[in-house]
């Protein structure tokens, strides 16, 4: 019996001897992979921050958008890092094309999770490389009508004239009409003011011509414009058309109704009641 007890203890022995000069050797062999790996990460991050920083400096000089410098700069951020994790698993012998095979897996798996917000994504590089409208400018986006205050990597945020943040993806902006009103610098109110058929035509549209000119708001050029727009069950309706910066349609809606309304009384033209085809819209 202690023969067999001094044999297990030898054998245990000789296990440990093995196992401790194999995990020796792979220290050996591997150590120098790894302490030249986790160098190369940390320099390689250090040197991923300064690219960066040095890029961000070029693009502002030569970018005027900053949403646009924000996503090429994690864009570049992001890829470095990518490379600089896929050249060290190689140095540690890891196979970088099972490497690369399980990240293409998992970046479809990802993306097809994902798919929405993806397409919110791809609307939102497409947006900030052909800026079809920038901060500040006055849209309308799915119907909505508003001044753009952001455009992120996902979603453009719309202020409207009646103090509503409005938050559209981009996925769905970016594949639908977008109308700029911003671009040629002015806009057109679109108003309609009906007058009683027995009411003086010729006079209605000098007293409303007037009343635009005297705004302040309309511009003179281009210039606005009264005409006959079409004779509805109670009333001739008259188109008025003036135009003026973005900014002031929303004041400016407001003071020619209620100028108008004031002037067409003074002069004794009469708007009928109902009016049945009294309504407002805007367009460029």
């Amino acid at each position: 019996m202690p023969n067999i007890i001094g044999e297990r203890k030898q054998r245990q022995m000789n296990f440990d001897k093995e196992y401790l000069e194999t995990i020796k050797a792979w220290l050996l062999e591997q150590g120098l992979n790894m302490l030249l790996g986790v160098v190369l990460l940390i320099v390689g991050f250090w040197g991923i921050k300064r690219i960066v920083k040095v890029m961000e400096g070029l693009l502002v000089k030569k970018v005027s958008d900053p949403s646009l410098v924000s996503f090429i700069k994690s864009l570049i951020s992001v890829l470095l890092k990518v490379f600089l994790i896929i050249t060290v698993a190689g140095i540690l012998g890891i196979e970088t094309t099972s490497f690369i095979a399980v990240l293409g897996a998992a970046g479809l798996a990802i993306g097809l999770a994902l798919k929405g917000t993806l397409s919110n994504f791809a609307g939102g590089v497409i947006l900030l490389l052909f800026k079809p409208y920038k901060v500040g400018d006055l849209v309308r986006l799915q119907g909505s009508l508003g001044w753009v205050t952001s455009i992120q990597m996902f979603v453009t945020t719309l202020k409207t004239g009646d103090k509503r943040t409005i938050i559209l993806p981009n996925g769905v902006v970016s594949n639908d009409t977008i109308v700029n009103y911003s671009t040629l610098g002015y806009f057109r109110l679109d108003l309609i003011v009906g007058i009683s058929y027995k009411s003086d035509i010729k006079k209605a549209k000098e007293v409303l011509l007037k009343v635009m000119q005297e705004n302040k708001r309309v511009l003179s050029e281009p210039a606005p414009f009264v005409g006959v727009d079409s004779l509805g069950d109670s009333s001739v309706n008259l188109a008025v058309r003036p135009h003026c910066v973005p900014k002031d349609f929303v004041l400016l809606e407001f003071e020619l109704y209620e100028a108008a309304k004031l002037a067409l009384d003074r002069e004794g033209i009469e708007i009928p009641y109902p009016q049945l085809d009294l309504h407002m819209a805007s367009q460029q």
